[in-house]
């Protein structure tokens, strides 16, 4: 068996605690409709906000949710499934609603990113993967977005894939950055299955294999011409000058579009570069830089005022390095058309289904937002929405990546400034509960603790 995740043995990327919760769900015959949050508890100090990100994922896990005899097989080897019960199994299909806050809107805490409601049994199995591809998309997202943010117009382009945490994290990663603004990636893979700009030129290596390095630029550009040469594999401003000696050279045959700068002082690198290659006349030869970057490191380049016009991020995005986890959650809120609830200390939640309302101000930027059940009608935006009745998604709940990204850029024009900062936000974004979920809240509390 081929160890790679697939649409043949998705159903058992799961954790063992949900089929042994769904076989006591069969056994003891609740098949009662459910309503499950996904959400995150809190925001990590470092994120003033979060982009939704992963929706696709799930619509497409959930349609196509099912049991191959060879899942079953080996759900039987493990000796802890009833016969009866593996027959339901090889007849398992999702058949629940769905509601979800589009993929690209700015979220905070407690807000439910994604509403499960379906029977219990369905809804509690896929806990694991909703988890894992929702709460990795939006922490990718999330870093991307501010990644964005620093270059402050300039491209910023995701070279994070080798060190990311797995092949299916690096595919779902780049796509995460693109909805967020990346213009292109380095993933070939992603780029043929999503329709991402690919981007890259050459490594180091290349530069090594030949014994002239003039020569490895010209051989390059040859095959390339309009490529960017990789001037920093022995010494940075020599390479610089070898470049600017090939310009002259080659006359109108040169049209290399820029040098990469990929180590040593980035800032006074690139200053004098840019003076060298202004005074040789190549005015329109850009400056790209990577090696070790993040929206910190980018932030503080651009405000010392060195002359990049791109930046390859790779590493501390792909693996959101500041930031490496969210505290994501999935938490039964109602069971049987009635509210529940879980009270542990910091670990509460609020019952029942809900609505997310957005408020503005006169000019269009986000203000707060309420959490209400789902039949209040406050006058703020709602946000989430139904993406799929009876196990089938609706027309429109899968638009086009592109138009996910103009959406996505259109929201956070929404977003008010101090929340772009890269520094922890002062205030917090407010997200209230609205009274009438409060007070339900506190009677199924008092119930709870009473009964």
């Amino acid at each position: 068996m081929r160890p790679w995740v697939n649409d043949e043995n998705v159903a058992l990327f799961t954790d063992l605690y949900e089929l042994t919760m769904l076989q006591a769900y069969f056994k003891e015959n609740m098949q009662e409709t459910a309503v499950f949050d996904l959400f995150m508890r809190k925001l990590p100090k470092e994120r003033n906000y979060l982009i939704a990100a992963g929706l696709e994922s799930v619509l497409d896990y959930l349609e196509q949710l099912h049991f191959t005899e060879e899942a079953l097989d080996y759900l039987d080897s493990l000796g802890k499934f009833a016969p009866d019960f593996l027959d339901y199994l090889r007849d398992f299909r999702f058949t629940g609603n769905v509601y979800a806050i589009p993929e690209g809107t700015p979220v905070f805490e407690q807000m439910p990113l994604i509403e499960i409601e379906a029977p219990i049994g369905q809804a509690q199995l896929i806990e694991t993967f909703l988890l894992n591809q929702v709460t990795h998309q939006t922490l990718m997202a999330s870093k991307g977005a501010r990644v964005v943010h620093a270059a402050r117009g300039r491209a910023a382009v995701d070279f994070g894939m080798r060190r990311m945490h797995g092949t299916d994290a690096a595919i779902k990663a780049a796509r995460a950055f693109y909805i967020v603004g990346m213009p292109a990636t380095s993933n070939v893979l992603a780029g043929q299955i999503y329709g991402i700009p690919v981007t890259g030129t050459m490594a180091h290596s290349y530069i090594e294999a030949h014994l002239d390095e003039r020569k490895a630029f010209e051989a390059f550009a040859s095959l390339y011409p309009d490529t960017i040469l990789l001037v920093d594999t022995y010494d940075t401003l020599e390479g610089v000058r070898k470049v600017i000696e090939m310009a002259h050279a080659w006359g109108d045959r040169f049209k290399v579009r820029g040098i990469r700068l990929d180590s040593g002082d980035l800032l006074t690198l690139s200053k004098e570069a840019r003076r060298m290659l202004d005074e040789a006349g190549l005015h329109h030869l850009m400056i790209f830089a990577s090696g070790g970057l993040d929206e910190y490191t980018i932030d503080e380049l651009l405000r010392a005022g060195a002359p990049i016009d791109g930046f390859g991020v790779g590493t501390r995005l792909g693996t959101s390095a500041d930031v490496p986890y969210l505290d994501s959650a999935y938490k039964l809120v109602a069971y049987g058309g009635e509210g529940r609830m879980k009270l542990s200390q910091k670990k509460a939640t609020l019952p029942d289904r809900k609505q997310v309302f957005r408020y503005y101000d006169d000019r269009g930027i986000m203000v707060r937002d309420v959490i209400a059940r789902y039949d209040e009608a406050l006058d703020g935006e709602p946000l989430l929405r139904p993406v799929m009745q009876n196990g089938r998604r609706l027309p429109d709940a899968s638009p086009s990546l592109e138009e996910i990204k103009t959406y996505t850029q259109a929201c956070m024009k929404k977003l008010p400034e101090h929340l772009l900062s890269l520094e922890p936000a002062k205030p917090r974004y407010p997200v209230k509960v609205s009274p009438r979920l409060q007070e339900e809240a506190t009677r199924l509390r008092l119930h709870l603790l009473t009964r």
